[in-house]
């Protein structure tokens, strides 16, 4: 790799400075040693990427502050800070949850802040030994890889050397993401989480959504907060919504007393019955449904590909509907919508967008268990599909070099890259480096769930770890 016009200096280069980023340059700043992180990330504040660059309170995290602390040595650490935050005056919107600080399902701009706070407490530890972390603006367009490390390339053309690099770039929102293959959704769709460019709507027009998941919930909590008061069809393949998300009380972790429990068709039956039981018993059922997830790790990682498939095939559209739960204040508003006749749910697929202009758009949708397709319109599209795993469909500079270099390959399913089960990266040939290493979102085909908070803070801490050895 050539020298020339490149700044060296960098111990570890980090791709994307959002919750995965910015974690991981947390865990590096802890560890004894000196060392200096270079973090390149397109926006102004590191710690907030996509998810907590939210600026409206109606958009909120879907896990309460229980479940959310970036610290997993702390599981009370985001409800401890949040507790303080509240005390000093922030956030007084708090009270309207009327439940204790464990229980608040906070606003995601208030999140970033939570992390941002992470941050400069670890620069300040971390400056006690040496280390540093700067953050490089800008949007990695290239990077190349050898034994002696890895260079990346900027869109205005700076190059950056270092020992390591890490892709932490975090989720690509099919919303706002290009996409390869596209049936022209986007190009026709407002933004989902753009309340400002909602209140140009037609407060009383149809408004027309695509997929019907937690990407959903955020867009309707947008139309009602830019004023929409007219009628909402969603449109998703199977027409499941999240349920709410609750606080059961405790269950046995019966899949960590039973490993023999390995295939989907065990898991869902094993499931049932114990949900069957809880329900005898007068506990919710999300009770034994919350201890499955510390084990999809382990039950993904020793399946087999057919069993995946039939996973991703048959369980996911209900396992998405049931795991990745509403927030209450947004399960709430939903749920008025549909009593009012204002929200409806259409089990139907996007065949094509047929027509788009100011103030009109017609799609063309297959309904389940039609032969023909349906032209419906309306005022405006949301698209709502949720994030896009498979890298060989998103248009974007970085992803399509690394594939074109032979650097990654696609994951199990073609769900994010292929890794070890350390976060280093399998190129094409399936070799594994010794200087790449991926964290995050792009691990989804390795654990299934990598994109969970608590998932990013555990992969921050273990791979901090490898890669001071690497160093």
């Amino acid at each position: 790799m050539s020298s020339e016009n490149t700044q060296a200096g960098a111990d570890v280069l980090i791709v994307g400075g959002g919750l995965s980023g910015t974690m991981l340059a947390v865990q590096l700043l802890r560890l004894p040693g000196r060392r200096h992180v270079v973090i390149v990330e397109s926006r102004s504040e590191l710690g907030r990427g996509e998810a907590y660059s939210a600026t409206e309170l109606g958009h909120t995290l879907n896990g309460n502050a229980a479940r959310m602390s970036v610290d997993p040595d702390n599981a009370d650490d985001l409800t401890q800070w949040l507790g303080d935050y509240i005390a000093a005056g922030g956030w007084p919107e708090s009270d309207e949850q009327h439940v204790p600080v464990a229980e608040l399902f906070p606003p995601r701009g208030i999140f970033g802040l939570y992390v941002q706070q992470r941050l400069a407490e670890a620069k300040a530890a971390g400056a006690l030994h040496g280390s540093t972390v700067e953050h490089v603006r800008g949007e990695v367009t290239d990077l190349q890889s050898d034994t002696s490390g890895v260079v990346l390339t900027l869109a205005d053309g700076a190059r950056l050397r270092g020992d390591v690099g890490v892709l932490a770039t975090g989720m690509y929102a099919a919303a706002r993401t290009p996409q390869r293959d596209a049936n022209g959704l986007n190009a026709a769709a407002v933004d989902p989480w753009n309340v400002d460019a909602m209140r140009h709507l037609d407060p009383g027009g149809r408004v027309l959504i695509i997929g019907s998941g937690l990407t959903m919930v955020d867009a309707v909590v947008s139309l009602e907060q830019a004023g929409h008061r007219g009628p909402i069809d969603v449109f998703s393949r199977h027409g499941l919504l999240p349920h709410v998300r609750r606080q059961p009380p405790s269950w046995p972790d019966f899949l960590g007393a039973d490993h023999s429990i390995r295939s989907t068709r065990q898991l869902v039956r094993a499931l049932r019955e114990q949900c069957e039981q809880a329900m005898a018993q007068g506990v919710d059922w999300q009770a034994p449904l919350d201890t499955v997830r510390v084990h999809i790790a382990r039950l993904w990682s020793q399946a087999s590909d057919l069993q995946r498939r039939q996973f991703v095939r048959h369980v996911r559209p209900w396992w998405e509907s049931h795991h990745h739960r509403s927030p209450p204040p947004s399960a709430r508003l939903l749920d008025r919508l549909v009593e009012e006749g204002r929200l409806n749910v259409h089990a139907a697929s996007l065949l094509s967008v047929e027509e788009a202009h100011a103030g009109q758009v017609r799609i063309s949708v297959r309904y389940r268990g039609d032969d023909h397709s349906t032209l419906e319109s309306g005022t405006a599209l949301i698209n709502s599909t949720g994030i896009q795993y498979d890298w060989r469909r998103v248009d974007r500079p970085l992803p399509r070099q690394l594939l074109a270099r032979g650097l990654i390959q696609p994951g199990p399913l073609a769900l994010g890259i292929a890794a070890d089960p350390g976060g280093a990266v399998v190129d094409a040939q399936g070799q594994v480096s010794s200087r790449l290493f991926a964290m995050g979102p792009p691990l989804r085909g390795l654990w299934w769930e990598s994109t969970a908070v608590t998932d990013v803070a555990l992969q921050a801490k273990a791979l901090a770890a490898r890669l001071v050895t690497a160093i």
